[in-house]
């Protein structure tokens, strides 16, 4: 299953990962390949407590033409 990541700066230093498919996935790391493996990580388990649950693996993304 391929899933979108967003890279950002976070505050602190660090970069932050986040799965904007899944509702409060979110991790970071010192270095971008270390947020991209802890993302990798929280999605399993939000994925694996999400189907345990019962809830819908992932939400619809959505994609809009923005004029600027």
């Amino acid at each position: 299953m391929r899933l979108p990541v967003t890279l950002y700066p976070g505050e602190d230093g660090f970069i932050v990962a986040e799965c904007p498919v899944i509702p409060g996935c979110i991790s970071q790391g010192r270095t971008e390949e270390e947020a991209l493996a802890n993302i990798k990580e929280a999605i399993e388990l939000c994925l694996e407590v999400r189907k345990e649950a019962g809830l819908p693996l992932t939400l619809p993304l959505r994609e809009i033409e923005v004029a600027i």
